[in-house]
């Protein structure tokens, strides 16, 4: 169980990295740094909205609009905060005491 545990915290902390690198590639498109025609930028772009947009769009519902500002990646960063934090302290601890 404590196997299993880990492997949820590692793709969390990997899905923090995706979105992290998701918004900086915004960045960098929206202020030109970065060119959408080229091909490997576009390819890597549409991964990353493949990869992020299951978990945004649904925040994205909910989230009320700041004239353009995004929060969604805010809120999906507390939430991979926030299981990590259960699993982390209540969760594992629980599986060890238990011998599982």
């Amino acid at each position: 169980m404590r196997a299993v545990l880990d492997i949820i915290l590692i793709l969390l902390q990997l899905y923090w990295w995706v979105l992290l690198i998701m918004i900086i590639m915004s960045w960098l498109i929206s202020f030109n740094v970065i060119n959408t025609r080229n091909q490997f930028v576009a390819t890597v772009w549409q991964v990353l909205n493949q990869l992020t947009d299951p978990v945004l769009k649904p925040i994205r519902r909910f989230m009320p609009n700041f004239s353009g500002l995004d929060l969604s990646p805010l809120i999906a960063f507390l939430l991979i905060f926030f299981i990590q934090s259960i699993i982390g302290y209540y969760i594992y601890p629980a599986v060890i005491r238990a011998g599982i």
